[in-house]
């Protein structure tokens, strides 16, 4: 028989976790401090998650002979990274024998859309680390004087290098939605400069998830700019000034 005393071999993982969870202070949540890092972790996942996950779709259809009732259905599938140049499409050749050529989309978005996405990720880590480190350990975060100011410095660079982010990614969005436009396909063919040759635009690319993208890039922008001052209230600098020596206070009152 085994000692009562003794735990047993299946309660040791239990009772880890139970020690590890124990000093997670949950209600710091309700703190702005630590309800603004929760916000900056969910908002990075839904603006790199929304861009990087993207993928759209336009078309055209032709016909060589506006009389005859062929009609050849050009469709193209384009997303992240945004790269148009390498996203090949078949262009019928009615002046041949039916054959087809091979044409490609126009323009290359992929250094704005890779700038938003690798910082929503960064964004992501860091704010999943900072949590931990203001739930688990408190303590150390308000002695060491060093951690709210390297917080500090680096909320300042995350909220300025989200409005650029946010801002160049919006830009690349426009032009991606010009370059991808039906209108746009049909002007970069030169068969719909023939004569007898019909070509039409097809529907309008779907762009509602870019578009949340870069309102949640925004979003962000605004989230790091706020949790700045209440990180700043953790540093030296707003430290709340020190009490006077009671001595002096009474050595002034004795004066009186």
């Amino acid at each position: 028989m085994s000692d009562p005393g003794v735990p047993a071999a299946g309660d040791k993982a239990p009772r880890l976790q139970d020690r590890i969870l124990t000093g997670v202070r949950w209600g710091r949540l309700l703190e702005p401090l630590g309800f603004i890092k929760v916000l900056e972790w969910l908002f990075a996942i839904f603006a790199f998650g929304a861009c990087g996950s993207f993928s759209g779709e336009t078309g055209a259809t032709v016909r060589c002979d506006g009389d005859t009732k062929e009609m050849s259905v050009i469709s193209v599938q384009f997303g992240y990274p945004f790269r148009l140049y390498q996203i090949p499409f078949e262009m019928p050749d009615c002046e041949g024998e039916g054959g087809t050529r091979t044409l490609h989309l126009v323009g290359d978005f992929s250094a704005p859309a890779e700038f938003f996405v690798t910082l929503g990720v960064f964004s992501f880590l860091y704010a999943m680390a900072a949590l931990v480190l203001y739930l688990r350990f408190h303590s150390l975060y308000g002695e060491n004087k060093k951690l709210p100011t390297a917080d500090f410095c680096v909320t300042v660079c995350f909220a300025f290098l989200w409005l650029v982010a946010a801002a160049a990614w919006g830009k690349g969005l426009s032009d991606v939605k010009a370059a991808t436009r039906p209108g746009s396909l049909t002007a970069a063919m030169a068969v719909c400069q023939g004569e007898d040759v019909v070509c039409s635009a097809g529907s309008t690319p779907a762009m509602g998830l870019a578009n949340i993208s870069v309102l949640f890039g925004f979003l962000n922008f605004v989230l790091w700019a706020g949790n700045c001052w209440f990180v700043l209230r953790e540093t030296p600098w707003r430290a709340p000034a020190a009490p006077r020596d009671a001595a002096a206070e009474q050595g002034a009152i004795d004066k009186q």
